[in-house]
């Protein structure tokens, strides 16, 4: 699921100028497919300023980076924080990275650089405790259980109705978990349940995305502490991620691509707002990599 390497961007020989210059003529055909066209982006001068002069000191652990720095999750020296968007989100994320994922591959960090507010990292097994929350907590996994981002008050009404044990509740986990599990037969219809008075619907406040390759998730995701979390599936979508793994469809995202498209569709079938590109720079980073290492694909002769 996710992986995204910063030097790469950097790596193989240096091409010409003409080069270059010809790849932006063939604006339309190169890039014809390039989903990423269409966003509404700060402008990455900065980025473009920061990799003509390479590698640069992180201010907090002095290592040499691109761009940002992976571990400490600040821009380098020659990337100025206030030339660095900030994305205001609706609900608050926690990303659970695996040990094993690489640092220098994860898309993660770019979801913490850019909304550093509301964006926590963990790296597993230190996962925080989602006991007592778990009817305005969600998970990010494809799976049997999970529904989709339309349906997400309905089956969190759930969790209220059943009741989630609280600390001082002398009830057992098991109905919660096995409540996760059910499917809406004759109760009420999800979009009568989100047309409901909104004081009453239950709303979502946290969402849990697993930073790892997709063989890794097996680990995290069988973890007890997440077991009975309502699971939300995405609608499919095609990754743009030039680090994509063997093997897997092409509908297996990047950690931040994940990200970015939950906000669009939760934006759209729970919030009911029209999106106007309000989370576009959460892509700010992925882009622009996207761009750089197409273009050097390209001159390198490989497509």
């Amino acid at each position: 699921q996710l992986t995204m390497s910063l030097s790469s961007s950097t790596q193989g020989p240096k091409r010409s100028t003409e080069c270059l210059e010809s790849q932006e003529l063939q604006t339309s055909s190169s890039f014809q497919d390039n989903p990423l066209q269409q966003l509404q982006l700060a402008s990455q001068e900065v980025l473009e300023k920061a990799k003509k002069s390479g590698r640069s000191k992180c201010p907090r652990c002095s290592s040499s980076r691109m761009f940002y720095c992976y571990t400490c999750f600040v821009p380098v020296e020659t990337v100025p924080t206030k030339e660095i968007p900030t994305v205001k989100l609706p609900l608050k994320i926690d990303i659970i990275k695996h040990p094993n994922e690489t640092d220098g591959k994860s898309t993660a960090v770019h979801a913490k650089l850019l909304a550093p507010d509301d964006v926590t990292i963990y790296k597993y097994p230190c996962i925080p405790e989602y006991e007592g929350k778990r009817h305005e907590i969600a998970l990010i996994f494809p799976g049997p259980n999970s529904v989709s981002v339309k349906d997400i008050a309905f089956h969190l009404q759930k969790y209220t109705k059943k009741g989630v044990c609280n600390s001082d509740d002398d009830c057992s986990k098991e109905p919660v978990l096995k409540q996760a599990k059910i499917e809406p037969k004759e109760e009420k219809s999800p979009n009568e349940c989100i047309s409901s008075s909104r004081n009453e619907a239950p709303r979502l406040k946290k969402i849990i995305f697993i930073d790892s390759t997709w063989n890794q998730t097996n680990k995290i995701i069988t973890d007890e502490r997440l077991q009975g979390l309502l699971q939300i599936e995405l609608k499919t979508r095609k990754t743009c991620f030039w680090r994509h793994q063997k093997g897997k469809p092409d509908t297996y995202l990047s950690t931040i691509e994940a990200i970015y498209y939950f906000l669009v569709d939760y934006h759209q079938e729970i919030l009911k707002e029209n999106y106007e590109g309000q989370y576009d720079n959460l892509l700010f980073f992925f882009s622009f990599m996207y761009t750089l290492i197409k273009n050097a694909k390209c001159c390198a002769g490989k497509e």
